[in-house]
């Protein structure tokens, strides 16, 4: 008749405590060889010893008592077990490609935090869904002449009392691939419910969805630059990269106030 060992014995030749033993053999991971009848007390045999070593490998892996439980039935499949173990490693990667990215951010905002630079600028990634608008395609002489858009697509849509969408997006697209003296090449577009007829400047069109790096700012248009540049690094220092123009989405503009502490303006920049 094959030793058998008392718990404390096994607990210690395991590295398992004995409330965790108990637990095993609860949850019907790992059952006793054998119980005295009139002691309760919990005996094992040396040939567990490799079993709870499974068990102590499989949960340094990550597994779950619960998902132990099935791989310990099927432990000499190897074709049924390397399908666990290469579900686990596909959940594992998961895990350390999130913790990788929040570690970028997290690596991001310290750096801003040392330099006290762009710290009341916060990116975050979004998605812009698709949407019907109004738009109109122009080059104008400068940014700054900017509301000439805005003003022929006025002139021509006020007689439509468009119906703004829900949320209503006002945005200008610039689509120049990089910073222009003169002729600036942009797209500016409004969201809007309902379908309309095209007039000579203005064209109504469905966006397609876009994946952005966003930046909410409040306040005059003068601090645009530093917003633009925080965006631009956050993008190259968080492993993004640009995937078309950049616009920005006018939420609180001087149509709504002439207070340019009241702006509140949305950059985006396309990523993938």
């Amino acid at each position: 008749m094959k030793q058998m060992l008392k718990i404390g014995e096994f607990s210690k030749l395991s590295r398992v405590s004995i409330r965790m033993l108990r637990h095993y053999d609860e949850i019907g991971l790992l059952k006793p060889a054998g119980i005295d009848r009139f002691t309760g007390y919990r005996y094992y045999s040396p040939d567990q010893l490799p079993v709870i070593g499974r068990i102590t490998a499989l949960k340094d892996m990550g597994f779950q008592l619960a998902d132990i439980v099935k791989i310990l039935s099927i432990y000499d499949d190897r074709e049924i077990l390397d399908s666990y173990l290469v579900k686990r490693q596909a959940e594992l990667k998961k895990i350390a490609e999130t913790a990788d990215y929040q570690m970028r951010l997290l690596d991001t905002a310290r750096k801003r935090l040392r330099k006290e630079q762009n710290m009341s600028y916060n990116v975050s990634i979004k998605i812009i869904p698709e949407r019907y608008a109004a738009t109109v395609h122009m080059t104008i002489p400068c940014y700054e002449d900017e509301g000439i858009v805005w003003r022929i697509m006025s002139e021509e849509t006020d007689p439509m009392k468009m119906i703004p969408a829900e949320p209503c997006l006002v945005a200008a697209e610039y689509l120049d691939d990089e910073y222009k003296e003169k002729d600036v090449e942009l797209v500016a577009w409004k969201t809007v419910k309902g379908e309309y007829s095209d007039t000579e400047h203005v064209k109504f069109k469905t966006l397609p969805e876009v994946k952005v790096a966003s930046c909410m700012v409040k306040g005059g248009y003068e601090q645009m630059p530093d917003v633009y540049g925080a965006v631009i690094a956050w993008v190259n220092e968080n492993g993004y990269e640009f995937a078309g123009s950049m616009f920005n989405i006018y939420h609180v503009s001087p149509h709504e106030t002439q207070n340019p502490n009241e702006y509140i303006t949305e950059v985006c920049y396309a990523v993938k």
